[in-house]
Formats: structure tokens, C-alpha cells, sequence
């Protein structure tokens, strides 16, 4: 393989999913307790560095470098903004911590997408439609209560006046490395990390924003596209260059 066309290749492919976690960020810039992820790079190591123990070992390409490989998608957790509503019911979870939810196929996940409501059947749901869950890990219903009635405190009580009706759990894993997108904001815990209590704290008639800051995140897109072109660029260059030396150079005169 032609050398300079592999790491060219390479910052393409890299800077093309660097694009595609960028757009997924500003696409949810306005999506409530939507947490950004950061595409991490690091430099592969060149062949004959690699193979130094069998001696194949090439000091001008050593000093190229070895091209671009991804790391692991990086998601930042750190709080966005608290904004006030005129809904009783929703919650911004300030601090660490997560609502613990059952999605459409009854499997629990994590959220931070504290706009609820209370359906028809009286079960306390997200706006997509997930049943939250209690201290104690069961589906919170509020049948029969007028939702102008009820408030939610810092600990997560569920209160009609002074009377407790249930109480919003807070949860986070065991190792947040573990915490994949499982889509609709939601986050699933894989591996062997265990969903463990946290201790955060809740804002009732509030909502916390998304993390994500749009002007930052544009510029880091068009710095990627430049990337990206360049890369192609060069593709494009070492193309003709192969192309003269096999037409021309190559010639017997």
C-alpha cells in the first residue's frame, strides 16, 4: 500500500466520523437533559515501531507517524442549565445522577429528559412515553390526583399538600464508562457495571438543557470539513503524482 495514501485515508475516515458525532450534538442542542459526545483521536503506531522486535524497523517512516485511529466516543456529563416551567411535574436532575425509566420493551434505562406527565391510566411517564420508576426501582402511579395539585421536592418525594405519594428515583452505574445511547435519550448500562443509588438532587417545575454549546460545536465542524477536504486533497495529488510516474517516468524512451 502506498504510504501516503493510507494516511490520508485514514484522517478521512476520522474526520468523517468526527462530522457525523458533531451533527448528532447540534441536532440536539435544544433537547432537554441531552448530554454531547466527543469523538477522541488517537496516533497509531507506524508498523516498523511496532515490529521493532523483529528489527524491521524504518526511521523515515518512523518520523511520518503512523496515521489516525478512533478512540472510544467520549460522552460529556457535565450539567447543563436549570430552566424554570410552568409544568409541576418536570424535573431537572442538578448534580450526579440519573431517572431510572422502562422503555417501550420493559427494559430499564437511564435519562436525564425530565419533562413528565401523567397519562391517562394515572402511570408517571416521560415525554416519549417511558414509565419512570421509584426509589425502589417500580413504576410510579398518580391515577385519580390532579397534576395542579402535585409537587415535586429536592429528594425526589412526590407531594399532593403535605401527603407523600411516592418518591422519583435517582440513579447512576457503577462505572459511567458502561453507559451506551440506547436512542430517545436514553442510556443503557452494559458489561458488569450495576445501576447504583446517587446522590444528586431534583428541581421540580424545571428542566435541565442540553449541554451542548452550538456556536462551539459549529466551529469544530467546519474545522473537521477542512480536515476532511485536505485529506482528500492530498488523495487527490498523490493520484496524479502515481499516475505521472507510471505514464511518463516509466517510459523507455
Amino acid at each position: 500500500m502506498i504510504y501516503g495514501l493510507y494516511l490520508s485515508a485514514t484522517g478521512i475516515m476520522t474526520s468523517s466520523h468526527q462530522q457525523d458525532v458533531i451533527a448528532n450534538n447540534i441536532a440536539n442542542a435544544d433537547t432537554n437533559g441531552f448530554k454531547r459526545s466527543m469523538s477522541l483521536l488517537r496516533e497509531r503506531e507506524v508498523e516498523s515501531r511496532a515490529m521493532r522486535a523483529m528489527g524491521l524497523t524504518h526511521d523515515p517512516l518512523d518520523k511520518i507517524g503512523g496515521g489516525q485511529l478512533l478512540s472510544p466516543t467520549y460522552t460529556d456529563y457535565s450539567q447543563g442549565t436549570v430552566e424554570q416551567t410552568s409544568n409541576p411535574l418536570d424535573t431537572a436532575v442538578t448534580g450526579d445522577g440519573f431517572l431510572a425509566v422502562h422503555d417501550q420493551s420493559g427494559q430499564t434505562r437511564l435519562t436525564r429528559a425530565g419533562a413528565l406527565m401523567v397519562d391517562n391510566t394515572g402511570r408517571l411517564i416521560t415525554a416519549q412515553g417511558h414509565q419512570v420508576l421509584d426509589a425502589e426501582k417500580k413504576p410510579i402511579n398518580l391515577a385519580n390526583v390532579p397534576q395542579r395539585e402535585l409537587s415535586i421536592r429536592s429528594n425526589g418525594e412526590i407531594m399532593r399538600g403535605q401527603q407523600q405519594l411516592s418518591k422519583i428515583g435517582l440513579f447512576d452505574s457503577s462505572d459511567r464508562a458502561s453507559l451506551k445511547p440506547a436512542g430517545e435519550n436514553l442510556l443503557q448500562i452494559v458489561g458488569d457495571a450495576q445501576m447504583v443509588k446517587a446522590n444528586g438532587k431534583l428541581v421540580g417545575g424545571a428542566l435541565e438543557q442540553s449541554n451542548v454549546d452550538p456556536a462551539l460545536e459549529l466551529t469544530r465542524l467546519m474545522e473537521t470539513q477542512r480536515l476532511l477536504e485536505a485529506n482528500a486533497t492530498m488523495i487527490k495529488y498523490q493520484d496524479a503524482t502515481l499516475a505521472k510516474a507510471v505514464n511518463e517516468v516509466g517510459k523507455i524512451g
